[in-house]
């Protein structure tokens, strides 16, 4: 009779194993292999796809989670600021006394040569505050703002003319004005050669009550009288004093020059 090698019957013990303890110990040993080994697989494969879709696609779905979660953030950022300026936006817009609606068209003209009223303005109507300001006039403080416009744009403008450039009274008006040698220079502006003119003058003539042009505006205020007129009272000084009391200087470029000298 040949004997059995003890290392094979060993392993048919372990293979066979002859206790109930010993079959149930060995199957959830085989279960726990397979179902690590599962996983690990399953895992490999999954770290496998992740990359490939990386690399396959630079902005992937990480980078379009992050992308989504910022734009979130950044639209309550947005929905709280736009909350705080609600109410800034539903105010009403400024509106213009005709002496405001004066010194915002005349600073607005003044300032750049370029700046012209838009064709499509109504001039028989109250210009939109908008179009000739450069603040916003739902601004809580649009008034006060409004307010030292105006007293601003006459500050630098004591004397303004608003003339035809082909037009004896206007050449009446100027030469009247340059004997006086003021200080600032007086703002002439000839209506009749802008782009605008076709608005302006009308719109000009509801604003200063002036029949027609030339209109000169001392301190902002409409001095109602004719080229002869303005000759008189420059004879008489009463010119020179609303000049003066509107912040102008009379003789003020012929005492400069003077002192030059």
């Amino acid at each position: 009779m040949s004997t059995t090698n003890p290392h094979f019957a060993h392993l048919l013990a372990i293979l066979h194993p002859r206790k109930p303890r010993q079959r149930t110990t060995f199957a959830a040993l085989i279960v726990l292999v397979c179902l690590t080994t599962y996983i690990f697989i399953a895992h490999s494969a999954f770290l496998s796809e992740s990359l490939s879709i990386r690399r396959s696609d630079p902005g992937g779905t990480a980078d379009q989670l992050a992308l989504a979660l910022e734009t979130i953030q950044n639209s309550h950022l947005s929905s709280h600021k736009h909350g705080q300026r609600k109410s800034h936006h539903h105010r009403p817009s400024l509106t213009l006394e005709l002496h405001e609606e004066l010194g915002a068209v005349s600073s607005f003209i003044a300032s750049l040569p370029q700046n012209v009223i838009p064709h499509h303005v109504d001039p028989s109507k109250p210009i939109d505050p908008q179009l000739v300001l450069d603040f916003d006039t739902r601004a809580p403080r649009a008034k006060e703002e409004m307010q030292a416009m105006v007293e601003d744009v006459w500050l630098r403008n004591p004397v303004f003319l608003y003339s035809k450039l082909y037009s004896p009274p206007s050449r009446e008006i100027k030469a009247i004005l340059a004997k006086l040698n003021l200080r600032p220079d007086p703002t002439i502006i000839d209506v009749d050669v802008r782009e605008d003119a076709e608005i302006l003058m009308p719109m000009l003539k509801r604003l200063t009550r002036a029949p027609e042009l030339p209109v000169l505006l001392v301190g902002g205020k409409p001095v109602l009288a004719t080229a002869e007129e303005l000759g008189e009272m420059s004879k008489a000084g009463e010119l020179q004093k609303l000049i003066t009391a509107a912040g102008g200087v009379v003789n003020g470029a012929k005492r400069k020059k003077h002192r030059n000298h």
